[in-house]
């Protein structure tokens, strides 16, 4: 039995990319809120997108979810 180093580059690259979305995301949406929160400018506007941020991360995560659950993968993305 030999590993599938295409397919173990492809699922590290991945993880990679994931995480650093998630991460630039969130820390996208705390900063806003700190905006929002310091200077008053555009306080609905900020608070707005430092919802979607959150949002955001919260598609990902379930994306994710979905990736990983074989019966969701089939059922939704039908893999």
């Amino acid at each position: 039995m030999s590993i599938d180093w295409g397919a173990f580059l492809i699922v590290a690259i991945t993880t990679w990319i994931s995480a650093l979305l998630i991460v630039c995301a969130y820390s996208f949406g705390v900063r806003l809120l700190a905006v929002a929160r310091d200077e008053h400018r555009h306080e609905q506007l900020n608070r707005a997108g430092a919802f979607a941020s959150f949002g955001v991360c919260g598609l990902i995560v379930l994306f994710g979810i979905v990736l990983i659950v074989p019966v969701l993968s089939r059922n939704i993305l039908g893999i």
